[in-house]
């Protein structure tokens, strides 16, 4: 696993150097299609991940790669899950809150999550089975040896007093609006906000409690953040079906999930 975690973060890291390389330069929001600076960040991560993981011998289920239908998944035992560029809005509102995920897939279950942050040089990754860990990295160009190395564990907290929830205030829909007021009537709630998977990774370093997700997502938004939260022992629970979330299913839009500690 240690040898699959290594190309991950390899991946990571240089589809960062590459959606940097657009973000960085003065594009024009308004440009649209293919030719759109979201569409080149987009498409360059997604070339320079595909070309990496490819090395494993593992097939790619990509945002940016043509869907294959269920049928020829259907028997994948392992697969990886990617989502090149994750925070369309973060992207172009410039805020950095957007993030690269991969995660390694077997038989439903995520059991390798990487998700990094280029603009912050922040790394998130799951050491184990049992452990996550963050590095804030000074190049990304850092060994990966010395990352493993270095990188720090990261632990949820428990709840003193205040149930730090996130979402948005101003966006909430009614399913998610219902869900705080429920726990209005218990305890004291603070909203805490944050762009694409970060949201999983502030639940599981301990800046947030609870995230419920009553909004579409598809499995290349979660994969890498369920992976990281389930190895520091959270619970990412499908709404409809009571279990776990499960990947490489027939339909990859996932339904509605909490991440919490139950």
């Amino acid at each position: 696993m240690k040898s699959h975690l290594s190309v991950a973060i390899e991946a990571a890291l240089k589809a960062g150097t590459a959606i940097l390389k657009v973000y960085d330069t003065d594009f024009n929001v308004e440009i649209k299609g293919d030719k759109s600076p979201l569409a080149l960040a987009d498409n360059q991560a997604n070339d320079v991940i595909n070309s990496l993981l490819r090395t494993t011998g593992i097939p790619n289920i990509s945002e940016e790669n043509k869907q294959l239908p269920f049928s020829d998944r259907k028997d994948w035992n392992r697969c990886w899950i990617v989502d090149p560029l994750d925070g369309t809005k973060e992207f172009l509102k410039r805020n950095g809150e957007f993030t690269v995920n991969i995660a390694l897939i077997e038989k439903g279950v995520p059991v390798l999550g990487v998700i990094y942050v280029p603009v912050s040089k922040t790394l998130y990754f799951t050491a184990d089975s049992h452990t996550s860990k963050k590095i804030v990295l000074t190049s990304q160009d850092s060994p990966i040896d010395n990352i493993l190395e270095q990188a720090e564990e990261i632990l949820p907290q428990p709840i003193n007093g205040i149930v730090k929830i996130v979402g948005s205030r101003s966006h909430l829909n009614d399913d998610t609006a219902r869900f705080i007021s429920e726990i209005e009537k218990e305890s004291k709630v603070e909203i805490v906000s944050m762009g694409s998977s970060l949201k999983f990774c502030m639940v599981a370093e301990g800046l947030a409690h609870i995230y419920p997700r009553y909004a579409p997502t598809m499995e290349w938004d979660t994969a890498a953040g369920d992976a990281i939260c389930r190895a520091v022992g959270l619970q990412v629970v499908d709404q409809a079906t009571g279990a776990a979330l499960k990947y490489n299913k027939p339909n990859l839009l996932n339904n509605y999930f909490r991440v919490g500690t139950s």
